[in-house]
């Protein structure tokens, strides 16, 4: 193969049978339980990178099924999310991701820096309750249980806090090992459609963990929980800040 040929073929690895496809990424039948909760602030802080800033002492647990993804087939995924603002404008950092497919884990990481780590999180109804759970090996690090579709929530609420930007901390190292990219990436959902929002009284239980510390922001107290079903577009994101630059 010639040089021509790698940098016009090159997209991701391996070069010859890339880990995922090329985006944008659609997914149909995107469903959500999310658990806001209440933490400490000083462990908020030492995790959230400046420039975003921490205004408030609370996590979004979030448990994602995504049966239909274009490229990244059928999985899910867990993790926390945290608000911020940027340049005084509210958003949200992805601060832990755990999923069970690899495409979505290569391509994630690869593309915009989401902190993608292989596990086995799941999310089910059992009888009158819509259940996450959460497990890295054999342990369970989460646990979290909400009436189901109690009360309808506002669709047009929740359509728009799905297009507030969102935020992630890319990191990629050299050879040497020393950062290569160190990025903070900006990125908007779109062609978000909301099928269906609910809330109802939820309960989350966090488990320590040495290799999935999502126990180490704890909780605090419960605020709210919703559970959302959407079809929704993954664009590309934008850097908007190069912590090796700046």
């Amino acid at each position: 193969m010639k040089i021509s040929d790698v940098k016009k073929t090159a997209f991701s690895m391996p070069l010859h049978s890339p880990a995922y496809p090329r985006g944008p990424y659609r997914f149909i039948n995107r469903e959500f339980l999310t658990i806001t909760y209440e933490t400490d602030m000083d462990k908020l802080k030492k995790v959230v990178p400046e420039p975003l800033e921490v205004t408030d002492p609370l996590v979004k647990f979030e448990f994602i099924r995504m049966p239909d993804s274009s490229g990244f087939g059928d999985y899910t995924e867990s993790g926390q999310v945290i608000p911020v603002t940027f340049n005084g404008q509210k958003g949200l950092y992805s601060h832990a991701m755990y999923l069970d497919d690899e495409a979505p884990i290569a391509g994630g990481r690869e593309i915009w820096g989401f902190p993608k780590k292989l596990a086995s999180p799941s999310l089910h109804v059992v009888q009158e309750t819509l259940v996450g759970q959460l497990h890295y090996g054999d342990c369970q690090v989460a646990l979290a249980t909400m009436g189901y579709k109690y009360s309808e929530l506002n669709i047009q609420d929740i359509y728009n806090s799905l297009l507030m930007p969102n935020y992630l901390l890319k990191i990629i190292p050299h050879v040497d090992g020393s950062p290569r990219i160190c990025e903070l990436v900006e990125y908007y959902l779109e062609n978000v459609t909301v099928k269906g929002a609910w809330s109802g009284p939820a309960a989350l239980h966090l488990i320590p963990h040495a290799m999935a510390p999502v126990a180490d922001l704890p909780i605090r107290k419960v605020i709210s929980a919703t559970h959302v079903l959407t079809d929704l577009t993954l664009p590309y994101g934008k850097v908007v800040w190069d912590y090796l630059k700046e």
